[in-house]
C-alpha cells in the first residue's frame, strides 16, 4: 500500500510538481497521543523502575552470572519501553514544532521519563564499583551475558569521572532544564519567518535559496538569513552561553580534561585518532576547498566569491526538478546494484509510511534516520524539495535506516552505534548513488556537474565539518573566561570560515551571525567531526571495494549488523584498514583530491 500524504506538500514546494510525497505513518508506535497503550506503558514503566531498583540497589557486586544477566535482560526491557514512549513524542513534534499541544506531550513525556527512570541512576554507578577481577569473571562465566560486554565496557569508561549517588541523581533529574533550552533552540528557529522578494517562508526553504540558480535570489535569501539571525542574536547567544556554561560546570566536577573528552568517550574513539583526523583536513584545506572553489570561481565567471555562491549550482547544470518516483528510483537501483538485499531492507521504508518527506509549515528543518526501538523500526525525516541533492540526502538517510535495521538484532544496549561509526552506511549509501548517476551520465557536461556536485557534499562532509569542530574548541574555551558577547561568538565563528573556505571568499555583513542556526552545537556538542569521521572511513573503505570486491558485500553488511557491539579497530580490520594508523585518514582525503584532479583535466 502506497501511503498517501495527508498534506498538499507542493503547495510549499515553489509550485513544483514532485509527486505524492509519503508521510509517516506513527501508529507502529502507538494508535494516537490519547491511546490506552501509552498510558499502559507509562504506568508500566513507573512500576518497572521501582522495582528494578527495590532488586538490585546495593546488591550488583554480589550477583552471579546467570543473575547479572537477567538484570540486564530487565533494564533493556525498561530502556525498550521508554525509547518508545519518547520516539512517538519526539516524532509529533518534529513534524510540527510550532503545535502546542505536540510540544506539551513531548515536555510531559521528558518530565514523567525523567522523574520515572531517576530510581535507576545507581545501576551504573554501581556497576563502576565493582572490582575489576569480579566484573571480567562474571563475564566470562556466561556466553550470553558476554555478548553485552562492548555496552559495560563503554560504561566503565565513564568509571574516573563518576559522581556520589547523590549528586548524579541530582544531575539526572536536572537534565529536563538542559532540554528545556534545547527545546527552546528548536522553537526558535521554527518559527523564524524570512522574506526574499516580498514572499515569506521559514528557514529551511530559505536555506535552500541558497543553491538557486538565480544569483540575486540567492544574495536575497542569504541577506534575509543575516538580518533574521541579527535580529534574534541575542537569543541564540543566550542559549549558547547557558549550553557552553553548563557543560563547562559538568565536565569540572566529573573531573574530564577536556571539553571533548565526553563525546570521545560517548563515540568510543580515542583523543589522537580525532586529532590525527582533525590535522589531516586543515592540512589539506589548500588542496581540496580552496583549490575546488578558485576553479568554481572561474566556472561562474567570478574575481571573488561570496557566500551566497559556494552551494550555488554551476552554470551548466540544469535547473531541472526530480520527482519523489525518479528519486526513489535511483537510490533504490544503485542499493540493488550493489546488493539486492540492501534494497530489499530498504523497501518497507517507502511503502509502509516509515519517511516523512514533504516540507511543511512548523517542521523542523534538515532530515535524519531515527532508530526508534529495537521492536520497531526506524523513521526518516527529509525536506523534500525535488533538487538532485535531496536525492543524495535521500540515498543518505536511507543508509542510516538501513543500518538501524540491521544493526536492532542487536537489542537495545548494543544496536546503538557510536556517532563516528552511525555515518558509515549513510555515506556509503551515498556514494553508491553517486557512482550510479556517474556512470550512466550522458556526456561531459552531465559528469563533470555530477563530479562538482560530489566534491562540493564531501567538503561540506570533511571541510566544514572540521571547521565547525574548531569553531565549537574555541567557543567552549572561550567561554571558561566569562560570558561571551554575540560579537565573540561571532569573531570565533570567522576566524575558522576564511581558513577552510579559502582566499577566493568575501563575506557579506551578517554573514558572522550564521552559527546561530547549527543545531549540533546545541544539541550534541562536538558531534559534527562524526561526519567528517564517517566519510573518511567510508571512502577509505569505498576505495577497499573498488580494488577488491570479492566478498566485500558479505562483510560490509556484518559491519553493519554489529551495530555498536564492535570498536572501529575490531570492525574494520576484516577490510585490512585501521583508523589509529596517521596515513590511514590521507587515504579517504586522497579520493576528494582524485575528483577535484578530474575536473581539473576536464578544463584542458
Amino acid at each position: 500500500m502506497t501511503v498517501r500524504p495527508l498534506f498538499d506538500a507542493n503547495a510549499t514546494a515553489g509550485g513544483r510538481d514532485l509527486g505524492d510525497l509519503p508521510e509517516w505513518d506513527l501508529t507502529d508506535l502507538y494508535p494516537a497521543p490519547d491511546a490506552p497503550e501509552l498510558k499502559r506503558d507509562l504506568d508500566w514503566l513507573e512500576d518497572a523502575c521501582k522495582r528494578f531498583a527495590e532488586d538490585y540497589e546495593g546488591k550488583i557486586a554480589d550477583l552471579d552470572a546467570d543473575a547479572f544477566l537477567e538484570m540486564v535482560h530487565r533494564h533493556e526491557r525498561i530502556e525498550a519501553v521508554a525509547g518508545r514512549i519518547m520516539s512517538y513524542a519526539g516524532l509529533r513534534y518534529y513534524q510540527n514544532t510550532t503545535d502546542p499541544a505536540r510540544t506539551k506531550m513531548l515536555s510531559d513525556m521528558q518530565e514523567k521519563i525523567t522523574a520515572y527512570t531517576t530510581p535507576l541512576v545507581f545501576f551504573s554507578l554501581e556497576l563502576n564499583r565493582v572490582p575489576d577481577d569480579t566484573y571480567t569473571a562474571l563475564f566470562e562465566a556466561n556466553d550470553e551475558l558476554a555478548r553485552y560486554k562492548p555496552a559495560f565496557d563503554r560504561v566503565r569508561a565513564m568509571k574516573p569521572y563518576q559522581l556520589s549517588d547523590e549528586m548524579e541523581k541530582f544531575l539526572h533529574d536536572m537534565g529536563v532544564v538542559g532540554d528545556a533550552w534545547e527545546r527552546l533552540f528548536d522553537e526558535t528557529i521554527a518559527g523564524l519567518e524570512f522574506e526574499v522578494d516580498g514572499e515569506v517562508m521559514g528557514i529551511e526553504a530559505t536555506l535552500n535559496l541558497l543553491s538557486e540558480q538565480d544569483r540575486a535570489k540567492r544574495e536575497a535569501a542569504a541577506r534575509a538569513l543575516g538580518s533574521v539571525f541579527t535580529n534574534n542574536i541575542r537569543a541564540f547567544s543566550r542559549v549558547h552561553n547557558t549550553q557552553t556554561k553548563e557543560k563547562e560546570v559538568m565536565d569540572r566536577w566529573r573531573g574530564m580534561p577536556t571539553p571533548q573528552t565526553g563525546r570521545h568517550l560517548a563515540n568510543d574513539v580515542e583523543p589522537e585518532v580525532v586529532e590525527a583526523l582533525r590535522d589531516a583536513v586543515v592540512e589539506a584545506y589548500p588542496r581540496l576547498s580552496h583549490r575546488y572553489y578558485a576553479l568554481k570561481a572561474k566556472w561562474m565567471g567570478l574575481d571573488r566569491m561570496e557566500v551566497w555562491d559556494r552551494n550555488a549550482p554551476l552554470p551548466m547544470s540544469s535547473d531541472r526538478t526530480v520527482d519523489w518516483d525518479e528519486a526513489r528510483e535511483t537510490v533504490m537501483n544503485a542499493y540493488s546494484e550493489f546488493d539486492p538485499k540492501m534494497a530489499e531492507i530498504a523497501q518497507p521504508f517507502f511503502d509502509k509510511g516509515w519517511i516523512d518527506a514533504a516540507v511543511k509549515p512548523g517542521k523542523a528543518p534538515g532530515a535524519f534516520a531515527h532508530p526508534t526501538v529495537t521492536d520497531a523500526h526506524p523513521y526518516v525525516m527529509l525536506n523534500y524539495l525535488g533538487k538532485p541533492r535531496d536525492v543524495m540526502t535521500l540515498a543518505h538517510e536511507l543508509g542510516h535506516g538501513v543500518h538501524q535495521v540491521l544493526a536492532a538484532g542487536q537489542g537495545e544496549m548494543l544496536a546503538s552505534t557510536p556517532l563516528t561509526l552511525a555515518e558509515t552506511a549513510s555515506v556509503f549509501g551515498e556514494m553508491l548513488t553517486f557512482q550510479r548517476m556517474l556512470a550512466n551520465a550522458k556526456d561531459d557536461a552531465e559528469k563533470k556537474v555530477l563530479l562538482a556536485g560530489k566534491v562540493e557534499d564531501m567538503i561540506n562532509t570533511v571541510v566544514r565539518q572540521i571547521a565547525f569542530y574548531d569553531f565549537e574548541c574555541k567557543l567552549h574555551e572561550a567561554r571558561k573566561g566569562g560570558e561571551l558577547t554575540p560579537d565573540d561568538i561571532n569573531a570565533l565563528w570567522m576566524s575558522v570560515q576564511a581558513e577552510s573556505l579559502g582566499p577566493v571568499f568575501d563575506f557579506m555583513e551578517g554573514y558572522e551571525t550564521f552559527w546561530a542556526y547549527i543545531p549540533h552545537f546545541v544539541h550534541t556538542p562536538f558531534y559534527v567531526y562524526a561526519y567528517a569521521f564517517g566519510d573518511g572511513l567510508v571512502n577509505a573503505l569505498y576505495a577497499e571495494y573498488r580494488e577488491r570486491p570479492e566478498g566485500f558485500q558479505e562483510k560490509y553488511f556484518e559491519m553493519l549488523r554489529a551495530g555498536g557491539s564492535k570498536h572501529h579497530k575490531d570492525l574494520l580490520a576484516p577490510f585490512g584498514l585501521d583508523a589509529t594508523d596517521p596515513t590511514f585518514w590521507h587515504k579517504g582525503l586522497s579520493m576528494i583530491e582524485g575528483f577535484i584532479d578530474e575536473l581539473e583535466a576536464m578544463e584542458d
